[in-house]
């Protein structure tokens, strides 16, 4: 045998023009189970009303990947679209704080899916590109720490910290908490911390299932 013929599997392809791929990059992942079909099968009166509760509260979107993972237990998938939707819009909290906790929580977490969907609407909401820049830091954020993003508000600030410190320690320092109290009212607070905790909950069911598809990816993949 020709000693070329037993290098031949040990040579690289040529590189040419080709640019650089991230491993991140043209991954194929399937979600951990199958989503339920769209629209939906139900078995009674009772699960056909839940499915339209959450049809309604997404109007005019179609069900998401979420909903359709969700929906393979009706009762579970019912009380977190009551659950959400409270959280979603009915609190009091200006759209850039409530999306800011929510993004903030998803990239602690690595919850890209959650990243791509609230991200864009923290923008809506009136924060920078160069504040998101800030929030999608994967390091700690420590109020009285680290130091303050020019590109953000004293409020948007202390939600990203207070966020950081609730998803990564559970805990919250006095000294934290005490600066969040000087800025929002009780309920503002309520709210704020409620947010926090919910999304945590749906990071960790995005996660755990790959919802979406987005484990592995990271905050700059395409949507």
């Amino acid at each position: 045998m020709k000693i070329s013929s037993l290098l031949r599997p040990c040579l690289r392809p040529k590189l040419g023009n080709s640019r650089h791929i991230s491993p991140f990059q043209h991954q194929t992942r399937k979600m951990r189970l199958p989503y339920i079909a769209d629209p939906p099968p139900t078995a009674s009166p009772e699960e056909a009303e839940i499915v339209k509760r959450i049809q309604t509260r997404r109007h005019p979107r179609p069900l998401q990947p979420l909903d359709l993972t969700l929906l393979h237990s009706p009762p579970v998938a019912d009380g977190w679209n009551s659950f959400l939707g409270a959280v979603r819009t009915k609190t009091t909290i200006p759209q850039d704080l409530l999306e800011i906790a929510i993004s903030r929580v998803a990239v602690v977490n690595r919850a890209w899916y959650e990243w791509a969907h609230h991200a864009p609407l923290a923008e809506q909401g009136g924060v920078s590109k160069e504040g998101m820049n800030a929030i999608k830091t994967e390091q700690p954020l420590i109020l009285g720490e680290t130091q303050k993003p020019a590109e953000l508000t004293d409020k948007q600030w202390a939600v990203t910290c207070y966020t950081d410190e609730m998803t990564r320690n559970v805990q919250v320092r006095d000294e934290t908490f005490a600066k969040l109290r000087e800025m929002f009212s009780n309920k503002e607070v309520v709210e704020i911390t409620a947010t926090v905790a919910c999304y945590n909950c749906v990071s960790r069911f995005l996660v755990a299932l790959d919802v979406g598809e987005r484990n592995g990816t990271g905050p700059d993949a395409a949507h």
